[in-house]
């Protein structure tokens, strides 16, 4: 029998916010697992002790932002709307029934003038992967770095051009050096010391946003972006550190630095790294290598014209310094120049008689000259590493780790955009991103209490060493966590 349904929302009723939050909800594992509290003490030299008005919390203040992130909410205005209307984000604030959210207007205002100039949302980010480290969810032994671009918040057809000065690169008076002490081997005269002077490098400004650089690589769009570089733990893919430069910066720049302050900050005491193509280069190479840290990259090839010899095709002879063509000639070493790089040349007899000359050089001399960086050895070890069943096995594992962690971020947490302008807003908002994802996965595995997590791990380091027990798995990757089971989801 078919009855029209009463009006019920003037009806007074009896009733609890907590009754109306389901158990299972995300934001009640996190409340339960994360300490907030430390906020307090991260602020409270931003506020005067005995004067003016009382603030809004500034713990509820960060978990509304909290709440924006971890729900993509990409408005402030819009996160305001949200916690008025969401009763799960009205209990993770405290706020009751018919409290009121904080106005959005006061987040931005915060952001401009009391958190302007300090390290506040880094601290916070230390502080969270400092909880993870406490709960055994980071151990810091491999690491995985990458850097994804964020669109920043600028019309592409709107720049100038301008001449900026290049930086040199920190490691130039190591490898000034290295040059001396390689000619001097070779019975060379030492080079005398110069100033290198910053080159001129034109590039495009743009006029809405001049923070950020107009990034130009392959399979990528031209357009103004930022870099987010990021290093996730190998253990529980945890993020233990975010870094953000324009999108012309090569990825390569800020990595050892980044290394190192992770080294410094949790007294990481790294094994191994897995790294892209982007970060094969010879400071890298002898910077891990000095670290004493194992490195696993991709094979980068030699480039050259189709049809030509290039590198790949010569021998490099270790105990004679020289390198031998395919056709059995011997390039000699002339000397060593400024860059870093031995020079070799062949015999302009050899070579002008040879039958693969118009394959192998074009110069109006017809001689062969290759040449080799002092730290090439260094690279040739990494590549060494990539065939080897440890390095194949830590590589295997960036997918699953760092390349997942950015897949999210975009996905879940509004990382395809930069919200706001500037190079410090676009840092918060990578550095609160990150935040999120990482008291997500802590709050879900302290859920589940991590039960089974030594089987599961004594299982993954024997499933290596038996073929059957591959094939039986061969569904998911035995190289690193499993993402099968949910108690090492990333959630």
């Amino acid at each position: 029998m078919l009855k029209r349904k009463k009006a019920q929302q003037t009806e007074l009723e009896f009733i609890s916010i907590e009754e109306l939050v389901p158990e299972d909800h995300l934001l009640r594992k996190i409340d339960k697992a994360i300490d907030f509290t430390f906020i307090y003490d991260k602020v409270e030299h931003l506020y005067c002790p005995d004067n003016g008005r009382p603030p809004i919390d500034p713990v509820d203040l960060f978990k509304m932002l909290f709440i924006g992130y971890l729900f993509g909410i990409r408005s402030e205005r819009q996160l305001e709307q949200e916690v008025n209307l969401n009763v799960a984000y009205r209990w993770f604030l405290g706020l009751g029934l018919r409290g009121k959210a904080p106005d959005h207007s006061t987040i931005s205002r915060n952001r401009r003038e009391r958190f302007a100039g300090t390290e506040i949302y880094q601290e916070i980010f230390d502080e969270i992967v400092l909880q993870a480290i406490r709960r055994k969810l980071v151990d810091g032994k491999n690491l995985y770095t990458d850097s994804t671009h964020l669109k920043a918040n600028a019309n592409p057809n709107k720049y100038r051009k301008r001449k900026v000065k290049k930086s040199t690169r920190s490691y130039m008076k190591e490898l000034d050096k290295a040059v001396n002490d390689d000619r001097k081997a070779h019975g060379k005269n030492p080079l005398d010391p110069i100033e290198r002077k910053p080159k001129d490098k034109e590039i495009k400004e743009s006029k809405t946003d001049p923070d950020s650089g107009y990034m130009k690589r392959d399979r990528k769009p031209k357009e103004f972006c930022y870099l987010d570089h990021r290093t996730v733990d190998g253990k529980h893919s945890i993020i233990t550190d975010v870094h953000v430069t324009p999108g012309n910066v090569h990825d390569s720049v800020p990595y050892l630095d980044r290394l190192d302050h992770q080294i410094k900050r949790f007294g990481f005491k790294v094994e191994n790294v897995g790294l892209d193509a982007g970060y094969y280069t010879t400071h890298i190479c002898k910077g891990l290598a000095d670290r004493g840290i194992y490195a696993a990259m991709p094979y980068v090839g030699h480039s050259g014209r189709k049809g030509r010899l290039n590198k790949s095709h010569f021998t490099w002879d270790e105990a004679n310094d020289c390198y031998i063509c395919p056709q059995g000639e011997v390039l000699s070493y002339v000397t060593t120049n400024r860059d870093g790089f031995r020079e070799y040349q062949c015999r302009q007899e050899a070579c002008s008689n040879c039958p693969l000359l118009e394959k192998c050089t074009a110069n109006k001399q017809k001689v062969r000259r290759m040449q080799r960086h002092v730290w090439e050895e260094y690279k040739e070890q990494v590549i060494r590493h990539r065939s080897e069943e440890r390095g194949k096995q830590i590589y295997d594992r960036r997918k699953e780790t760092v390349e997942r962690s950015f897949a999210d971020a975009k996905q879940l947490h509004g990382m395809r955009y930069a919200k706001l302008r500037g190079i410090k807003n676009v840092a918060e908002q990578c550095l609160m991103a990150a935040v999120c994802q990482n008291i997500k996965k802590i709050a879900l595995h302290s859920a589940r209490g991590g039960a089974g997590d030594y089987f599961w791990l004594f299982l993954r380091s024997y499933a290596t060493k038996f073929a059957l027990v591959r094939r039986f798995f061969g569904f998911f990757s035995l190289s690193g966590n499993f993402n099968l089971r949910p108690v090492l989801a990333s959630g």
